[in-house]
């Protein structure tokens, strides 16, 4: 009897528990400022329209700062964050510092929102509008993005350092943080194919062209002409800030490209090609599928995008809407 009535409030709690994180979701919605804001995902678009004539790298730069902020405590805004005194801020994190970009972008953003809805529109969901729009400005699909979201107090630099996946991991390192997060093996390669278009610096894939793992030699992965290009652009005596393109065929555009390039032997970053080249890896199918179906790959990567701006965002009294996204209110 005592038994029973444990195990029915266990059940009852884990239902709880399951209608709990449902209801978190549930509160982000694709209408969210219909009536506060309605003309808020215009207004990020048209911010973006604008910078993309000056830097055509600033969509792949934008949807990165989302990535990385939803990896650290969630999609709260946190990377954007100063330091202070009461702050270590991510952007000074190993994965963000000397290569995060497009805070100024952002700053454009929400000044203009402020200008049409002060105090409306959240930090956290201007980078997720800004992915979005980033992506369908340049040829990628289009998504009905939930909002809702509020932005964080507080940032998390040892989390930024130890959550944000690295260039230089295998798979499954990757996959486990993937994981962590509640991202699934086809959100990591629907995710990785945000690298058909954007830059990367030198120094985060060097070791692939001159000493792969210690041994001396280049990866053996790499395709061998595309190898004497990357050492043409990242000579070994170079400072390492240098920049190539993540997808050598089309780099402005956002298509299927980035896995035919797999296929080629042709991922710049290590966390690219091993998608491909790892022996009996769950990824290579769905890589196969992605280069041969850009529609396929399109409707994946519009659902995992979803997925990830989902990341156990603030809502309701949760946290704040800063007015400045660079700094907490108040401080």
């Amino acid at each position: 009897m005592y038994s029973s009535i444990a195990n029915s409030c266990f059940i009852l709690s884990a239902i709880l528990l399951t209608l709990l994180a449902y209801q978190s979701k549930a509160q982000l919605s694709a209408t969210f400022y219909a009536t506060t804001c309605p003309n808020a995902s215009s207004i990020v678009r048209s911010v973006i329209q604008q910078a993309l004539q000056s830097d055509v790298r600033i969509g792949a730069s934008l949807i990165r700062l989302h990535f990385h902020d939803c990896f650290v405590n969630g999609c709260d805004a946190s990377i954007l964050l100063d330091n202070s005194a009461n702050i270590q801020s991510e952007k000074d994190a190993a994965p963000n510092t000397n290569s995060t970009r497009g805070f100024n972008v952002v700053d454009n953003i929400k000044t203009a929102l402020e200008n049409s809805c002060p105090g409306i529109v959240s930090c956290a969901d201007i980078l997720a509008l800004a992915a979005e729009a980033s992506v369908s400005l340049q040829g990628g699909p289009s998504w009905s993005v939930l909002l809702g979201r509020r932005d964080s107090l507080t940032a998390n630099q040892a989390g930024a350092n130890s959550s944000i996946p690295s260039p230089f991991e295998g798979l499954s390192n990757i996959t486990s943080k993937f994981s962590a997060v509640g991202l699934n093996t086809n959100d990591l390669v629907a995710l990785s194919g945000a690298h058909t278009f954007g830059r990367a610096q030198c120094r985060l894939f060097s070791n692939r062209l001159y000493n792969f793992s210690g041994t001396g030699n280049p990866d053996p992965t790499l395709n061998s002409s595309y190898l004497t290009t990357l050492r043409q652009i990242c000579p070994q005596s170079g400072s390492g800030f240098n920049v190539a393109n993540l997808d050598p065929t089309t780099p402005d555009t956002f298509d299927s490209n980035y896995f035919t390039n797999l296929q080629n032997n042709q991922g710049l970053l290590q966390s690219d090609q091993e998608l491909f080249s790892t022996a009996g890896a769950p990824t290579i199918s769905i890589v196969n599928t992605f280069s041969g179906n850009q529609t396929a790959f399109f409707q994946s990567f519009a659902q995992s995008m979803i997925n990830m701006g989902n990341i156990s965002p603030l809502t309701g009294s949760s946290g704040e809407i800063r007015s400045d996204c660079k700094k907490v209110n108040g401080s």
